[in-house]
């Protein structure tokens, strides 16, 4: 598990203080569920809960501080294109997340890993984690280099 925080903290460049946040943000719903009464952790739709809306407020900060002369609908649709399925889903790919990602066996079978729906919720949950470690400057640091 060290091995795949390590690797997953290099990608993102944050690094954790509360090792049971990046447990959550990893794990699928899929894969707690499969485990023993033992070991049950909690899966990360809470955390992506969390940080679809940290990435929602990081992103319209960003578009309103930096594109002063734009519409509030111009602004609503490139954030709205910014932070969509699709968008989310490739900026996760492009950071090989899926690799990183703890799933059940039958949603790993089933090629969870490259799920659109999954990756833009693991970034989501990621955001959300990093907020609830680090506070919304290091979540906000960690959302621009992302998005680049």
């Amino acid at each position: 598990m060290e091995v795949l925080c390590n690797r997953l903290e290099e990608r993102i460049g944050y690094r954790f203080r509360d090792g049971a946040l990046v447990l959550e943000a990893v794990t699928h719903k899929s894969f707690s569920n499969e485990q023993s009464q033992e070991f049950h952790p909690p899966f990360n739709e809470r955390l992506e809960f969390l940080g679809d809306a940290v990435l929602g407020l990081v992103v319209s900060d960003y578009l309103f501080t930096n594109c002063p002369l734009l519409s509030e609908g111009r602004l609503t649709r490139i954030r709205a294109e910014l932070v969509n399925e699709h968008s989310l889903a490739a900026l996760a790919r492009s950071l090989d997340l899926g690799g990183c990602l703890l799933l059940g066996k039958g949603e790993e079978l089933s090629g969870g890993r490259d799920k659109e729906s999954l990756l833009a919720d693991f970034l989501e949950a990621l955001i959300g984690a990093v907020f609830a470690d680090g506070g919304l400057e290091r979540a906000a640091e960690v959302v621009t280099e992302i998005f680049g």
